[in-house]
């Protein structure tokens, strides 16, 4: 009698097993659709300048959550409104320059993924549904994993080649559809790279990278590696050397990208005037957590050590001395509004020009900022 007790406990046991392990395959292969709402209203916060024929550097500042990762579509849905918005308000010529916020691309790992992914309060735990729903996908990447966060690192190397051709199609849609010139933000890919007209992935480290896209939707020069990886970014991804860093021709000038961390090393400025920069763009992003690190730009720029200390009052001068390190005649520096998961968003978009910088108003909203050249 006992025997087959444990006999029929062991069968249900493993009857059990089977039934969820079989659910939990439905489950991970499921991606049902959902309804979708999204707030595409954007105000033009300011526009400093006149149109001149010589084209302007245009802020986007996008307002996003999670829900606008359910697909490149919808993603598209909400960017193609603020470029509308744009044209509405007459910003968008042959020559206008396009600028996205840093990581605007990353969040493109989530796409096509289970609503619990979307739902979840935390960066952490919306991982976490991504990998239960990428089981075998997510065992192979992170036996191949580098980075110190080896469950980030997988995630973002599992989907790395459609990740890369979604951010293509997105980005370089947008720029050929609207006839602009587009700074893409930035998106993390290991080892990327541009071959021909498409952009790339290999196997090395994860890089966030920067791309360029020209009016007719082709990538400009190589993706622009970060230089300091900053935060949590140190435990993923690695850094670019300040000689890898290039300036590309627009119709507009030539433009060298920074991103935000990059943005107060005299090294990388001076890099970007060796190529003969004209035009700098900089992506950037600064969750809630480091909200006292969002003011970089308006901060006096570092001086040679013999240099009397500039107040930090000057902050008109010390952003003008940023552009002529790197040889700029104009820039501009534009954030992220939303809240994607726990992260958050902080710091104020703005265009930096000879005459000092020009911060857009806090507060939540889409912004669009212009900088006629």
């Amino acid at each position: 009698m006992r025997k087959l007790f444990f006999l029929l406990t062991g069968t249900l046991a493993s009857l059990l097993l089977v039934a969820g392990l079989a659910v939990y395959a439905v489950w991970s292969g499921e991606r049902a659709p959902v309804h979708y709402l999204a707030d595409l209203r954007s105000r033009l916060d300011f526009s400093q300048g006149h149109a001149s024929g010589r084209g302007n550097l245009l802020g986007i500042q996008p307002e996003l959550f999670p829900s606008d990762y359910q697909s490149v579509e919808r993603l598209h849905l909400k960017l193609a409104a603020y470029l509308d918005k744009a044209r509405a308000e007459g910003l968008l010529n042959d020559k206008t320059v396009v600028v996205l916020p840093e990581h605007i691309g990353t969040w493109l790992v989530a796409t096509g993924e289970k609503d619990q992914v979307y739902d979840a309060r935390t960066l952490a735990g919306a991982m976490a549904w991504l990998a239960l729903g990428n089981p075998l996908d997510t065992l192979k990447a992170l036996w191949h994993a580098e980075g110190e966060d080896r469950l980030g690192d997988a995630l973002l190397r599992m989907k790395a080649e459609r990740m890369a051709a979604d951010y293509q199609t997105l980005f370089g849609g947008l720029a050929r559809a609207y006839g602009v010139t587009l700074v893409a933000g930035s998106i993390v890919l290991p080892e990327p790279r541009v071959e021909g007209t498409s952009l790339k992935v290999g196997d090395g480290p994860l890089y966030n990278v920067s791309q360029v896209f020209a009016p007719d939707g082709h990538p400009l020069g190589q993706p622009q590696r970060k230089v300091a990886a900053d935060g949590g970014e140190r435990r993923v991804t690695g850094a670019a050397r300040h000689d890898e860093l290039e300036v590309v021709d627009t119709p507009a000038g030539r433009l060298g990208v920074l991103f935000y961390a990059d943005s107060t090393d005299a090294a990388s400025h001076a890099e970007l005037a060796r190529h003969g920069a004209q035009l700098l763009a900089v992506p950037a992003f600064v969750g809630e957590r480091h909200r006292d690190e969002a003011d970089r730009l308006l901060q006096p720029a570092p001086l040679p050590p013999s240099a009397c200390p500039t107040p930090p009052a000057l902050t008109t001068v010390a952003s003008a001395s940023r552009l002529q390190a790197s040889g700029a005649q104009a820039g501009i520096a534009v954030f992220m509004r939303g809240r994607l998961w726990n992260l958050g968003s902080a710091g104020r978009s703005l265009v930096l020009a000879q005459d000092g910088p020009r911060p857009v108003d806090d507060g939540r909203g889409a912004r669009l900022i212009n900088l006629w050249l």
